[in-house]
């Protein structure tokens, strides 16, 4: 584990994982998770790329701060941060899982000289409706009146296909011990950066970059259309479909999901 220190009235660690010198991958994990929802993608992946997996704020084991709530351009300067303490200055792959998805788009906005390439994984390029606006305001408020358990009770048989919610209690437990680590500061903060982002939709035609998207074809919370509908925008993607997999595709389905990276980063070998 690698701590980051920020110097400013605001001052908080960011804390990171770094595996190797190779193509550069930074890894944006889901909500409420943390980097250790990657840990199969680090075990299977460090001999083609340099796989780097922070915590965002108030996740994992970096501290919440008292910026609340947070935005998609707080979080996004966060990791090009740790992108410039480890030396990538140039650019890197940039892979998101859900919420992670939502800041990928959000550091090619802000920071696209710094993207070579995107991985997204179970996310969508659509804005929050008002319902799941409101939604998200509720949650914020309920995690910080009683805590994060209620969040993550109802948040949890969500994120897994309904088979892999009944048969794969290891993983079941893996995700609710992970969830309840973050803070409720954390949750409250990053329910109110995916509330205010923007739609990235009409940003997708100019993403001229390699972009590969997957999605499991029994995710409860983003529809496979969602996905669909991102491929067939994007100049140069990829759409990656797993049976059987819900809204972790990368821990239901890992061969699956690390064969499709690997294949995806052919194309950076020699760059």
């Amino acid at each position: 584990m690698n701590d980051l220190s920020e110097n400013s009235s605001n001052e908080f660690i960011l804390s990171f994982e770094d595996s190797a010198d190779r193509v550069p991958v930074l890894w944006l994990h889901g909500f409420p998770l943390n980097n250790t929802m990657w840990d199969l993608q680090v075990a299977g992946l460090s001999d083609v790329a340099r796989l780097i997996t922070p915590d965002l704020r108030g996740h994992g084991l970096t501290e919440a701060t008292s910026v609340t709530p947070y935005s998609m351009e707080l979080m996004a300067g966060d990791c090009i941060r740790i992108l410039d303490h480890l030396g990538c200055q140039g650019p890197v792959v940039v892979a998101g899982l859900s919420m992670g998805g939502y800041l990928a788009f959000e550091i090619c906005r802000r920071f696209p000289e710094r993207v070579a390439g995107l991985i997204l994984a179970a996310t969508k390029a659509t804005a929050d409706t008002e319902e799941v606006k409101l939604n998200r305001d509720n949650s914020a408020r309920i995690v910080m009146s009683d805590g994060v358990k209620p969040v993550v009770d109802g948040l949890l048989p969500k994120l897994l296909s309904p088979k892999a919610y009944e048969d794969d209690p290891d993983l079941v437990d893996f995700l609710r011990d992970m969830m309840l680590l973050t803070s409720p500061e954390g949750i409250a903060g990053a329910q109110g950066a995916m509330r205010d982002r923007p739609d990235s939709t009409p940003d997708l035609p100019d993403l001229n970059i390699p972009t590969l998207i997957i999605h499991g074809d029994e995710d409860q919370l983003i529809p496979l259309d969602e996905a669909k509908a991102m491929a067939a925008a994007l100049p140069e993607a990829e759409l990656v479909i797993i049976p059987g997999a819900g809204h972790m595709p990368n821990l239901e389905q890992p061969m699956v999901f690390n064969d499709a990276v690997r294949e995806f980063l052919e194309v950076f070998y020699g760059e």
